[in-house]
This record gives structure tokens, sequence and C-alpha cells, in this order.
């Protein structure tokens, strides 16, 4: 599939941005064998460049700074843009993955990021800078992360559902989001009211006939 220039051009200054990296879990596991128990470490990473892409990444390895290292290339193979308007996310989403359940709902501006453990890495990390979000079920970082993901890869743009339905971006919007987008109406002068009295009415027949007494 060919690309334009102006594409190549968004593409390549997506790739030189700098990715940030944080670690949200270090566990450490055994694997029971023959000779006894041998140990190693597992690490869950997040990565974002704080304006739109983020990535989840999960590495294991018998040390730690090379289970970190494995987790983030990962992440950079998982790496997506999350559609925003503004510094909040474009509409309310409730993201699933196994057992964990995690509602995000856009906030005004000057809210924040209201979310807990792993899950605020992955909204400041991608860019999102006022957001509600809440687990609804499961507290496992792995999972609760990947429903975080799950929920931001499945939101959508005004401009993506109103191309899919042939509609305008006004039409689709909600009420509230109308009148923000859309100008109040100027209002209309109204003409004087005066007390001339009315003029006579005629008839068919041509008589004279007041409207007072109509």
């Amino acid at each position: 599939m060919s690309t334009t220039p102006v594409e190549r051009e968004v593409m390549r200054r997506e790739e030189t941005r700098e990715l940030k990296e944080r670690v949200v879990e270090i566990n450490r596991v055994a694997k029971v064998v023959k000779g006894g128990r041998r140990f190693s470490f597992t690490a869950l990473v997040v990565i974002g460049d704080e304006i739109d892409r983020v990535g989840l990444g999960y590495g294991k390895a018998r040390e730690v700074p090379l289970a970190i290292s494995k987790a983030v290339d990962d992440a950079k193979k998982n790496l997506f843009t999350i559609p925003q308007h503004g510094t909040t996310i474009t509409h309310e989403i409730i993201g699933k993955f196994g057992a964990a359940r995690v509602m995000l709902r856009p906030a005004s501006e000057g809210t924040g990021v209201i979310a807990g453990g792993g899950v605020r890495a992955v909204l400041e990390l991608g860019g999102v800078r006022d957001i509600l979000a809440k687990s609804l079920g499961t507290t496992n970082p792995i999972n609760m992360l990947k429903a975080t993901v799950d929920g931001l890869k499945r939101l959508r743009r005004p401009e993506e559902v109103a191309a899919a339905r042939g509609l305008t971006v006004s039409q689709v919007l909600p009420v509230g989001a109308k009148q923000e987008e859309e100008p109040a109406p100027e209002p209309v002068a109204e003409a004087p009211v005066t007390d001339a009295p009315a003029e006579p009415q005629e008839t068919e027949n041509g008589e004279a006939q007041d409207q007072a007494d109509a």
C-alpha cells in the first residue's frame, strides 16, 4: 500500500518522538523443575510519548533489567493512538478483558486524571489530561491494564462515526456538544408595535366591516 508524502512525514515524526517508560509491576515467579525451583522475574511496562501514543508490554527473564528490556520491546510493538477531544477522550466507554472491567469517562478541563495504579500510567503516558476512571471488576494489574487498552482502542472520533453513517459531524454529536460546536443564533429584532386603529376591510358585497366587530 503506497503512502503519500504527507503520511510519510507524519509517520516519521511519530517515530522520532521520545517515548517514556514506566514500570507498573515487577513480580518474581518460580518454575518447578527436577532439581528444584527456578526463579525468574516478570515486568509489566507502559511506554508513551505523553501526546497521543501509548503501548503496553510484558517481559520475563532471569534478571530484572533484562525483563524490563523485553517488556519495553514488546510495548513498542503494541503502540497505538488514542482518539482525544481536547485534553480528554471522545466519549464514555467500558474496557473489558477477562474478569476486568474499567470504565473511562470524559471529564471537563482541569479535572485531572482520576485513576489509580497502572490505569493512571496508561492514561498519563497516552496524553490524556482530564478523565475519570473506575475499576468495576478484578484488581489484577495485568488484566486491568489490558482492559484499559481495550477501551482506548475502541474509542471512535465523531468524524469516523459521521463517515460510517453518511451524516455530518453535527448530526452525530450529542445535544450538549452541538450547542458547544454551533454558535447561538442572533436574536431577531421585533417590529415596533403601534397603536394605530385597524383599517376597515371590505366584504364580497362591498360593505365595510370593522375588524373589531368580526
